[in-house]
């Protein structure tokens, strides 16, 4: 059982940045890959990043390619989400999950999830 718990977000102008963090505890961190989605009101959840176990391979939305960056730090158990040139579109609750998978971006394959931060970007 692994419990997560996502922090850092809130409102931002666009243009701006925000960095969210995912504390995991529960088990072994570095035995999950670790990825950010995100749900905006009126629409399906969404892949946003992912990381592997190891931290050496990453993937991201074709929408957030270039400005987010994802990244972990299995020393400490947690899991980030650098967010840069945030638009109006970026706005939306962003989950952090955890797969039992090497590496994925398949949402199904995630099978811990937080309860999510809200990320709001005024124009």
């Amino acid at each position: 059982q692994v419990q997560l718990v996502e922090s850092g977000g809130g409102l931002v102008q666009a243009g701006g940045s925000l960095r969210l963090a995912c504390a995991a505890s529960g088990s072994t961190f570095s035995n999950y890959c670790m990825g950010w989605f995100r749900q905006a009101p009126g629409k399906e959840r969404e892949f946003v990043a992912a990381v592997s176990r190891s931290g050496s391979t990453n993937n991201y939305g074709d929408s957030v390619k270039g400005r987010f960056t994802i990244s972990r730090d299995n020393t400490k158990n947690t899991v980030y989400l650098e967010m840069n040139g945030l638009k109006p579109e970026d706005a939306a609750v962003y989950f952090c999950a955890a797969s039992p998978f090497v590496f994925t971006t398949q949402s199904g394959r995630y099978i811990y999830w937080g309860q999510g931060t809200q990320v709001t970007v005024s124009p």
